[in-house]
């Protein structure tokens, strides 16, 4: 069994249950699609046209637009962070907070590509009427559970760091750096646990 799936992994890529993870993903969309087809309230012969458009509209919102912008904007926050701790060595960060800020800005520009239309009460007399309720609610939980993502990581990022610095300050109190076999002494990106810095 081991030398048959080390043969799959080489044929294919990957692990094989990555392939049957996908083949599962768009069988389940498959289906999905056939219901939406079945049950749907468009016309029968433009049901699978609007789906196609909606898909490859956010193909290209995704590939062309926001993709371009964040990675930009990740690349320009690393070299402002580079910029400042090289003029300033000594508060560089034993952990890089790249990953910390990443993951809460990543997860609170889904949420408001998500609910946009209710954070900025797009059509909030067709709601009101279909719903009885109104979008005032949707703005302030997004707020919320963005000031709880960044919270989360915030207290993450500081466990760490933490961790990172005790296993530092023991080692260090271990014994000196010992010299490695090509006469250079071990820095500090060599000790355990050590993370590179942006």
């Amino acid at each position: 069994m081991g030398a048959t799936t080390e043969r799959a992994r080489r044929l294919y890529g990957a692990h094989p249950l990555h392939l049957l993870t996908l083949l599962a993903s768009f069988a389940l969309v498959g289906y999905v699609i056939s219901l939406l087809g079945v049950h749907s309230l468009w016309n029968d012969r433009v049901w699978w046209q609007s789906i196609i458009v909606w898909f490859l509209g956010a193909i290209v919102l995704h590939d062309l637009v926001l993709f371009p912008f964040y990675a930009l904007a990740d690349r320009s926050l690393g070299a402002g962070w580079r910029a400042v701790t090289g003029r300033a060595p000594q508060v560089t960060p034993t952990v890089s907070p790249r990953n910390y800020l990443r993951f809460p800005t990543m997860a609170s520009g889904l949420l408001f590509l998500l609910f946009f239309p209710g954070i900025i009460q797009q059509g909030s007399a067709s709601y009101q009427r279909a719903t009885g309720l109104t979008q005032e609610p949707y703005l302030g939980r997004w707020l919320l559970l963005t000031g709880l993502f960044y919270a989360v990581s915030a207290v993450a990022y500081g466990a760490r760091t933490i961790r990172v610095r005790r296993r530092r300050a023991g080692s260090s109190v271990a014994g000196p750096a010992l010299p490695s076999t090509d006469g250079s002494s071990s820095t500090e990106a060599d000790a355990p646990g050590g993370e590179p810095t942006w």
